[in-house]
């Protein structure tokens, strides 16, 4: 299969030939793996029972899937990933604020994913054959891991794909396997080992496990999605049926693995630490299946990640090719893997890094749902491409390539958030006003949404031409059918860059 070349420029409705099964398909297959199934474990960390912990995921995860799937459509409609998507509300540069927080997220899941892999993978190494966990074996291991993500990521979309179908049915069924080895030893009573509730009592303990664990699942595709619906043709499948395929998608891929984690962390007993009493709890049978749940699962979902930060780094650097954006992004994703191993506290470093950016990235999705609501779905693909070309102009360039009005609204939301966040090291001043419960998600997401709404009401559209309006408020172009010599055509405004 040959090596995609494709980056975030526009993909030509002949080549997007996936279908809305093909979505499900990956984000059931590539989510299937521990660097999902340990966020079942942060609620029974905090201290919680096992019917709070898995409503605490349930709720997080349904409201989640509920606010994230809808961005699917975007990508749907602009044939590109949903970073350059968003230069429609952005600017054609202003979209580099989607591509850096979608470079974080994948960042993080990334790292996360090789990081609990590969532990996972040594200790049952260590229980079959007594390899010693030591900083060599730790490496190799990494390394081991990280070369077969790059290999998945750099071939690209098609070959992920197959990966996922693969592991959607593999995954399940060695994930089936794993309730009967560990049935024996689950109880439904909270872990002794947590010392009680995290925050100190059950309600903001409750919500801080349906943020970290279950909304911030849902949140970690928000710049994702689009990397798989621009390979789906809106011609040959309507948008009914693709958000449908997003919803199922998502909610089987992150409830099936997350309430595995729960499970089985109530059944190994899993107070402070995850991969090391998973290993320990299992039947010597079941050792083999966790080894490849734990290398094959890790690789297809660490893939993805990294596929998807190559693009993110390739809008970010035009110049570089998605190869060898994808090649630097994994030195950078191997490198954070080694420095948590070392350095980091595992329930600590997940749930701030979690709660961070979803409260950094909420705002910025809530702006590009409600510019592709007012816009119903019309953009202007030519012009979005702008910045790609190293050119100018265009109805997306607004300001120097700047929608100051979406900057600023993304800023505040964002801010917001992070005054309202409760980390295990830091709690927001705004956190007195919730009675010490985390709102971040909803405080940000409102407040950049708010802004955005009051800057943008009654503001001519940037992009309209000889008093022409647009289909939404300086977001997005209408269908190109006036005569392309006349200015009312958005695509016919672009200069080369000096």
């Amino acid at each position: 299969m040959p090596i995609e070349q494709r980056g975030v420029d526009t993909i030509p409705d002949e080549e997007r030939t996936s279908g809305p099964r093909d979505l499900v398909s990956i984000l059931l297959g590539s989510n299937l793996c521990l660097g999902v199934i340990i966020f079942g474990w942060l609620p029974p960390s905090f201290g919680l029972g096992w019917w709070a912990s898995v409503s605490a995921i349930v709720a997080g995860t349904v409201i989640g899937t509920l606010f994230t799937a809808p961005l699917a459509l975007v990508s749907l409609r602009t044939a590109t990933n949903l970073s350059t998507s968003s230069g429609a509300q952005f600017g054609v540069r202003g979209r580099l604020v989607g591509s850096v927080v979608g470079l974080l997220l994948a960042l993080g899941y990334t790292a996360l994913t090789v990081w609990i892999g590969g532990d996972v993978m040594l200790s049952v190494l260590g229980r079959l054959f007594g390899l010693p966990a030591d900083g060599a074996s730790y490496a190799v291991v990494y390394a081991l891991l990280a070369a077969a993500t790059v290999a998945g990521a750099v071939y690209g979309y098609r070959v992920l794909l197959a990966m996922s179908k693969v592991l959607a049915i593999g995954m399940t069924a060695l994930l089936a396997l794993g309730i009967f080895a560990y049935a024996p030893h689950f109880t439904t009573s909270a872990l002794p080992g947590t010392g009680g509730c995290l925050l100190g009592s059950f309600w903001p303990t409750w919500f801080l496990a349906a943020v970290a664990a279950g909304l911030s699942g849902p949140i970690a595709f928000i710049t994702l999605l689009g990397d798989y619906t621009r390979y789906i043709s809106p011609t040959r499948h309507t948008g009914r049926r693709v958000l449908h395929a997003t919803w199922l998608g998502l909610i089987l891929g992150l409830l099936v693995p997350q309430l595995f984690g729960t499970f089985t962390a109530y059944a190994a007993r899993a107070a402070t630490d995850y991969a090391g009493p998973l290993v320990s709890a299992s039947p010597a049978w079941y050792l083999v299946p966790l080894l490849l749940a734990a290398s094959a699962g890790s690789v297809g979902n660490a893939g993805l990640m990294l596929y998807s930060m190559g693009l993110d780094l390739d809008a970010i650097l035009p110049r570089a090719s998605r190869a060898r954006a994808t090649c630097t992004v994994a030195l950078v994703a191997t490198a954070c893997v080694f420095v948590g191993h070392y350095a980091w506290n595992a329930q600590s470093a997940m749930t701030s890094f979690v709660l961070l950016l979803t409260a950094v990235g909420t705002p910025w999705a809530v702006i590009t749902l409600i510019g592709f609501a007012r816009c119903r779905g019309v953009y202007d693909a030519d012009a979005l491409q702008v910045f790609n070309r190293r050119s100018r102009g265009g109805v997306y360039w607004y300001r120097a390539g700047w929608n100051v009005r979406a900057a600023v609204s993304w800023a505040a939301g964002a801010a917001v958030g992070l005054l309202a966040v409760s980390l295990p090291s830091y709690e927001g001043p705004l956190l007195t006003l919730t009675g010490g419960v985390d709102c971040s998600f909803l405080l940000s997401g409102t407040a950049g949404g708010l802004v955005y709404l009051l800057l943008t009401l009654a503001v001519r559209p940037e992009g309209a031409r000889g008093g022409t309006q647009y289909a939404a408020t300086a977001t997005c172009a209408r269908p190109a059918t006036t005569d392309p010599q006349t200015p009312d055509t958005p695509s016919r405004h672009l200069e080369p860059r000096t």
